[in-house]
This record gives C-alpha cells, structure tokens and sequence, in this order.
C-alpha cells in the first residue's frame, strides 16, 4: 500500500472518531435529543391530578401542625436542580445526566421536577431499580437454595410487573399464592427462596410468615416464633382491645403456607395441616390458620371458606381495609424516596399507633386507589417535606430531624453512588437506548464497584459511617480513576476538556454532570484561578471530576 493511501486511511479514521466524540459531546452546549421533552405520559394534567394534591395538602397540614404544635422552624424550600436529584437517586438510584440537566434547564420555571418524576416513572430504570430494592424485602439478597431458586428471574418478572403498572396489591397476591415451576412463573421464587431449610421438600412456613409480616405488615411478631412475647414490644388485638403477641400468633400465620410443597411440576397446594409443638407444650398439635389481627376482614368474601388458606391469606393482605398492610407499603416507599422511613424500623409498625404524621393519611389514600406505587410516588414527590432544604439559618436538633422539619442528609447507598459515578462521567443518558456495549460495561463497573466497597444486603436504610476502606476505594479505585482518565471516547472529562469553549464553561458542566447544579460565583471563581496555575485543560478537568466525585456533597442525599 502506497504512503498516501495509509495516510488516507488514517485521515477517514481521525474523522469518523472525533464525529464520534463531537456525538458523544453534544450535551455540552445543551443541543441535540437532550432538548427535546419526552412525552408525558397520561395521568398527569392539573385536572386529572386534583384529587390527589388534595391528599398533598391534607399531609403538609399534618407536619405544619406538628411543627406548629413542638415550636419548631422549618428550613426554606430547596431549589428545583436538589429537589430534581433527590428523585432521581430515588427513582432510579442514580444522579442525572448532563443530557437530562440540559433538558430540564430547556423547561418552564416551575415545571422541571415534576417532568423529571414523569419521565423517570416511565423509564424501565425506575422498575429496574425498585424491583431490586423490593425484592430484597420480599426474597432478600442472597443467591439463595441451588436450582429451585431464580433471584434474577424473579427480579426481572417484578421488574416488569412495576413496569406495566401492576397494582401493589396484585403483585403481593402473585407472591403469596405463586404455583409452578420457578422459571416459568418467576412470582414462585417467593416461596422457593426458603426450600434450603426444609427437609421434606416443601416451603418453610416459618420463614414465609417472617417475611410476610415484615415485608407486607410492616410487624416483627417473627419474635413469637419461639416463645409469647414477654416485653411488650407485640401488640395485637383491636384499638380498644389491645392484646398481647403470643406464640400461637406467629404459628397460626404460618399455617397458611403449610400446603405449599414442591414437586416435580412445581409448587402446588396438597391440603397438609400445620403441626407445631409449643413451649411448654409435650406434644405436636394442629394449628389453624388465623390472621394476626382483624381476623374479619378474612371472612367478608362469601367463597372464602372454599378457597386455598393462600388464597385467603393473599386477599387478607391486601383487602382494601388492611390499612395495616398499607401502612407498610407506604413506610417502604416514603424510605425509598427520603433515604429513611417515616416510621423507623421500616418493618416494625405499631398496630394501633402512635403514627408519624402523614403515615395514615397516605395508608388510606393508597388502599382508596388500588394500591397505585405511582401515585404514591407522586403524592410524596410533591410533599413540602421532600422539597425542602438540608440547610437552614438555625440549629438543626434531633427534633427537627425527627419531625422532618428540615430534608434529612441520608449517605447514598452502594448502587447510589456506584451509578451516580458511572452517570456522572458520561455525557449521554445511560439507559435502555445506550449501545448494548456501553449497558454492559456500565453493568460490570457497578458490581465490580459494589462488591468492593459493600453491599448493605438487605439492611437498606442503615445509617453506618463510611469506612475508610470505602473512602479509599472512591478515591483510588479502579472505576474512579478509569473513569476520570484520558479517554476521549469514552469519559466526559476528557470531551468537556476538548470541546469547552473556555475554563469556565468546562467548571460549569462539571458541576453541572457530577452535582447536578452550577457551580456558584464563587467555586468557578476559585477554580478558573487554579486552573491558570500552568496546567493543561486537560489535566485540570480530570482533577476536578476527581475531587467532585470525593467531595461530600457527591456521596450525601441532601
């Protein structure tokens, strides 16, 4: 081959790469898709959201009494780029991409958060992603008995049951009455996940019981398992009747799961009766299935005598006045969106109260309409609680905390920080539509990243510090220092050194891609002064995504 035929070549070669790094690079000046509104979906105009703003209102006057009532000052309104990050990392476990703020900031004033919400409640990520966190309820965080158990179908089914805007309430009926083989009906890993402890090759009723209280009752009457409850930590009964857990309570819920066994087509229902031998007790007995409280909610359906005692179960749990079992709901989602539940231990709800303010009112609403996640995640998106801000002008006490007077600083999660780094350090949106390539790159950093800095199992709103084995692995890991690296293909900071007109444009979309925010006059001040320290652009970029990313600011819901 010639010398100018090779040069040639390398010539179309140069060309078609920096297309491709100008393509990569087009939300730096804001043009492009990253403009153009998504459709919103319907469900969303001022008419058709009327009755449940309404529901905003009723909360917002609870808290404000309360605050009223204890003399507490509440912190000023955050503005729409914090609020707009706080959904994000709670939709989609992530920060927002420089093509979305560039997007956002292209709306009306006033309209940026709620179009986020929209967006995102549509988005496969906001199913992926509290399918996982769900799931980790419902079937927990291990991999669970070898063959019989599929976590990563099962996440996938509820993934796309959150996706297609399944009912709660559905979805907890599919889990508790699941029949069939694991693979082809992936709602049975819900029962299977507990066959590791059983010796005849049937579900474990005792651990179905455990997880149904916690993850659909928001009760820890699991306590009972072994002996009465002696602390006064399990109250039963009615309001005006309050009884005491005792251990025939926690053994008489898992007698309804006693007819599941596993065969060679699946799980099926054979009739076989509970036994159980209590303390104190010589002998084995037979144990009726009863429900733990308002055992007349199990009786209104005609037909329940004739059905399955799962079935009986399943419609129990989510008959329309269990506000119980929606109280549950409720304190999860709220712990998802804040960080924190509104009730704390999120599975650990007193019966007959006291409740924070808001829990009943929004327990109500949910079960009124079909246990609807979406309008729930609305409902709380637009409360004045979740919009304010994490710093005021007076001294925040453990009662404004507690009272949600001010947002709570809540520590990302693993996957919070893992997809926020990964986000942060591309230009583009990663989602769905991103080149099958980069998804599974992205996916392999984030376990990678993960499995080294922790993973919290299914304790999900622990409050621990950083360890300095997790500081250090932000500062001088892998995924960190890959993705603030030279690489012009691949990684915004060396394309925002490229194609930044000058110093402070390039502070600007940094701040903007890793923080979500501006930088103030100030910070771009300080840093257009260190970067005429003689250092090249380039260099000065990747040190300040480098210390963005380490910044606290970064790694705290605030």
């Amino acid at each position: 081959m010639k010398w100018y035929q090779s040069l040639a070549r390398w010539t179309l070669l140069a060309a078609v790469g920096l297309l491709g790094v100008g393509y990569l690079a087009n939300g730096l000046s804001g043009d492009g898709r990253s403009t153009q509104p998504p459709p919103i979906p319907k469900g969303t105009t001022a008419s058709e959201t009327a009755d449940w703003m309404e529901v905003v209102r009723d909360v917002d006057a609870e808290f404000e009494t309360t605050w009223t009532r204890e003399s507490l000052s509440t912190a000023p309104a955050a503005d729409w780029q914090t609020v707009s990050r706080r959904v994000s990392l709670a939709l989609i476990g992530s920060s927002i991409s420089l093509e979305d703020m560039r997007w956002l900031e292209s709306l009306p004033e006033g309209t940026q958060v709620d179009a986020l919400t929209e967006r995102l409640l549509a988005d496969h990520r906001f199913a992926d992603y509290w399918a996982e966190r769900l799931g980790r309820a419902y079937v927990g965080a291990d991999e669970g008995p070898f063959i019989v158990y599929r976590r990563r179908r099962f996440i996938t089914w509820l993934s796309q049951q959150l996706h297609d805007q399944v009912p709660y309430s559905q979805i907890v009926r599919q889990l508790i009455t699941a029949k069939g083989i694991w693979t082809e009906n992936p709602q049975v890993n819900f029962l299977t996940v507990t066959l590791d402890t059983t010796e005849k090759g049937r579900v474990d009723p005792v651990r179905l019981a455990a997880r149904t209280s916690r993850a659909f009752l928001g009760m820890r009457i699991d306590c009972l398992e072994c002996h009465d409850d002696f602390l006064g930590n399990v109250n039963l009964g009615t309001t005006s009747e309050p009884l005491e857990g005792t251990q025939r309570d926690f053994h008489h819920l898992a007698a309804f799961y006693s007819t599941a066994a596993n065969s060679i087509q699946g799980i099926r229902d054979d009739g076989e009766a509970y036994e159980y031998q209590f303390l104190y007790e010589d002998e084995t007995e037979e144990v009726e299935p009863i429900v733990p409280f308002l055992p007349e909610l199990l009786t209104t359906d005609p037909a329940a005598d004739d059905l399955p005692t799962r079935q009986q179960l399943a419609h129990w749990v989510t008959h329309p006045e269990n506000i119980p079992a929606a109280r549950a709901a409720v304190n999860r989602v709220w712990a998802l969106m804040f960080g924190k539940p509104l009730s704390d231990p999120v599975d650990d709800i007193p019966l007959h109260g006291p409740f924070p303010a808001g829990l009943d009112r929004l327990a109500h609403d949910f079960a009124e309409h079909d246990w609807d996640l979406r309008r729930l995640i609305r409902i709380i998106s637009h409360l004045q609680t979740f919009q304010l801000d994490s710093r005021c002008d007076f001294e925040v006490t453990s009662e404004h905390e507690q009272a949600w007077a001010v947002y709570p600083l809540i520590r990302l999660r693993p996957e919070q920080v893992a997809s926020s780094i990964i986000q942060s350090c591309r230009l583009a949106t990663l989602d769905r539509q991103s080149a099958l390539l980069v998804q599974l790159q992205a996916f392999g950093e984030k376990n990678d990243f993960i499995n080294r800095y922790g993973d919290t199992g299914e304790d999900e709103f622990g409050q621990d510090a950083i360890t300095i084995t997790q500081r250090l692995l932000a500062m001088n890991g892998k995924l960190v220092n890959e993705r603030t690296g030279e690489n012009p293909f691949m990684n915004a900071s060396s394309q925002i050194a490229m194609f930044a007109t000058d110093d402070a444009h390039a502070v600007e979309i940094t701040y903007l891609s890793i923080l979500n925010r501006r930088p103030t006059d100030e910070e771009s001040a300080a840093w257009i002064r260190q970067s005429e320290q003689g250092v090249s652009r380039r260099q000065f970029v990747e040190d300040l995504y480098w210390i963005l990313i380490n910044s606290s600011e970064f790694s705290w819901n605030h």
